[in-house]
């Protein structure tokens, strides 16, 4: 099943896809462009991996790391489906990023690999901007090339786990102004899910709700204001974003 957060008739309400619209909880199906889309879940913690595509890391001129190369991002950082992300005045390098995101189903701590996937709940898409002019260290950003507010897009859709069978062979692409400019498969992950969620809880705990961003392919390209992003992953998600001034975010 695919579950959402919206925004419809004044209130905040769980949702699920019917119909090609959207059935809010009391039943009612309305249009997926009646609601305002919000990240489908509210993480306390995110997670997001960096280099962890080969192509990719050889696209920005680096070597594969030998183990997962982690940072954090805050709540704010994301935004819905459709929602408008900031490019900060005089920026020449704000490149999209999309990722599968892993959303954690119940709490682990120092979980096997083979095990891992019993604490996967779901998966979505994300859209992790960086804005690479910031960019001091590839291996470590700092806050104002990933962790800017607004600059993270996740969603539509929330995709049970078990509507997943292979999510390690789910093909990505991103579309920009209709184009499409990057494109990649799971397949290619240097670190796969397993990994990740066995090396993450080996030394911190993993609540339910916690997401990771599991890193992009290669494939990026410089976004610019009144650019339209689209982020998608077969079987998961179409996620749509359009890029403005940070005047009017």
């Amino acid at each position: 099943m695919k579950h959402a957060r919206v925004a419809y008739a004044g209130a905040i309400q769980e949702a699920t896809e019917a119909d090609g619209g959207v059935r809010l909880i009391d039943g009612c199906i309305v249009a997926e462009d009646a609601v305002v889309w919000l990240p489908p879940i509210e993480p306390r913690t995110i997670f997001a991996v960096g280099l962890n595509y080969a192509d990719h890391a050889r696209e920005l001129s680096f070597q594969a790391p030998k183990e997962p190369l982690i940072f954090l991002k805050g709540p704010r950082s994301l935004i819905g489906h459709r929602g408008q992300t900031g490019c900060p005045a005089g920026v020449k390098h704000m490149h999209y990023e999309c990722e599968l995101a892993v959303v954690i189903g119940r709490t682990a701590r120092k979980v096997d690999r083979a095990a891992a996937y019993q604490y996967v709940a779901g998966y979505t898409v994300a859209n992790d901007y960086a804005i690479r002019d910031y960019l001091e260290n590839y291996y470590r950003p700092n806050f104002r090339v990933k962790g800017r507010d607004g600059t993270t897009p996740l969603g539509p859709w929330l995709v049970d786990a078990a509507d997943v069978p292979d999510p390690m062979n789910l093909r990505l692409r991103t579309l920009v102004n209709g184009k499409v400019t990057q494109e990649g498969s799971t397949c290619d992950m240097i670190f796969d899910i397993p990994a990740l969620v066995a090396y993450l809880s080996e030394f911190l705990t993993l609540d339910a709700g916690d997401v990771i961003l599991t890193g992009t392919p290669e494939g990026l390209a410089d976004v610019h204001p009144g650019d339209v992003v689209i982020t998608e992953i077969d079987g998961i998600g179409r996620l749509e974003n359009t890029i403005v001034s940070d005047e009017r975010p």
